[in-house]
């Protein structure tokens, strides 16, 4: 939050030419980050989005497409670039199973990943990246995602987000100094607040999103919680301090996103699914725990067939990894996407 599975194994893809009637700059966006290294990339990279139209980022249906596929996506929040070492990292990656990794907080670490576990890099910025073991047919103008060829030839649309850290509403609402966030008491002070903090990052990805026709994925660390969690039904309970329909959660619902973790655990209480943090104690009166993190999804093609906190112990995470090498928890979500 705060600034505060991968086949392993599978060898790393040569770069790939795209369809013929795909853009050249579209090309060179995804080609780049298999050969002319890192700087290469970032420089050529940059300069290819600005040029590439839709046109180039929906791959025309494939007409092997007969067959369900499915796919496992995981975000997650490596800690100011693996602070902890690339090892732990790749080893919750490789806990994962993930076939596409959403990573934030994520710089140079991003291509000792990608060499380590074999994985095509799209390198969105110097803050935020995804890793995938599918083919890359092409990324979007505002490099906020990128577009995969599934196994039975579907395309599928992948985002990556990481929205602004601060100020921190939880902390704002509960008096817990961070920043240079005031304190607030009500629905509305924190609803604007998060809108000032996050509102530019949201329409932005909205924006980029505009016009794809594939399935979407949002993967991401929203550092806001959700409208799903923070129910008058919670406020209630005592999980929270007060009911607030968060606004970017809110804004991709009504965008037609469905939130992975809640359509497979619609009980709030029953299944928090926290992933801040693993760091502080669940008592701990300079926090709150709660959930950050997140795999939407939008599409009559698309459906999740489970969804699993990736953590460091039992109960609060159902794929463990130890030690556990970054301050949030994982979400991985596995999907079936029919053709």
């Amino acid at each position: 939050m705060k600034l505060n599975s991968l086949s392993p194994l599978t060898p790393k893809p040569t770069a790939r030419r795209l369809k013929k009637n795909r853009p050249a700059d579209c090309l060179d966006t995804v080609s780049l980050s298999r050969s002319g290294g890192s700087a290469g990339w970032r420089k050529a990279g940059l300069a290819a989005a600005a040029a590439c139209s839709l046109g180039g980022l929906m791959a025309s249906p494939a007409s092997a497409a007969s067959s369900t596929a499915t796919v496992r996506v995981l975000t997650l929040n490596t800690w100011l670039d693996c602070k902890d070492g690339v090892d732990g990292i790749a080893e919750v990656l490789k806990a994962s199973r993930a076939d596409v990794v959403g990573l934030q907080e994520i710089g140079s670490c991003a291509e000792k990943l990608s060499d380590k576990l074999g994985y095509n890099l799209v390198k969105q910025d110097d803050w935020h990246a995804m890793l995938t073991r599918l083919p890359v047919e092409s990324v979007t103008p505002g490099r906020h995602g990128m577009v995969v060829r599934l196994e039975n030839g579907q395309p599928l649309a992948v985002f990556n987000a990481h929205l602004y850290h601060s100020p921190y509403q939880p902390y704002q609402l509960l008096g817990i100094p961070y920043g240079d966030g005031v304190f607030v008491k009500t629905e509305a002070e924190a609803q604007e607040q998060a809108r000032l903090a996050r509102g530019h990052d949201v329409t932005s990805i909205l924006s980029d999103m505009a016009g794809v026709q594939a399935p979407m994925i949002l993967t991401g660390d929203f550092n806001e919680p959700s409208h799903l969690d923070w129910t008058q039904r919670a406020a209630e309970a005592g999980r929270h301090p007060i009911k607030v329909e968060w606004p970017a959660s809110k804004s991709f619902a009504e965008a037609g996103f469905k939130d992975s973790y809640r359509v497979v655990n619609p009980d709030e209480l029953t299944h928090p699914g926290f992933t801040w943090t693993p760091r502080t104690a669940d008592d701990d009166p300079k926090d709150h725990h709660d959930r950050l993190d997140f795999v939407l999804f939008k599409g009559d093609q698309i459906q999740p067939q489970a969804v699993e906190i990736v953590g460091e112990s039992s109960p609060r995470s159902d794929i463990v990894v130890t030690p556990y090498p970054t301050d949030h928890r994982g979400v991985v979500a596995e999907f079936e996407v029919k053709p």
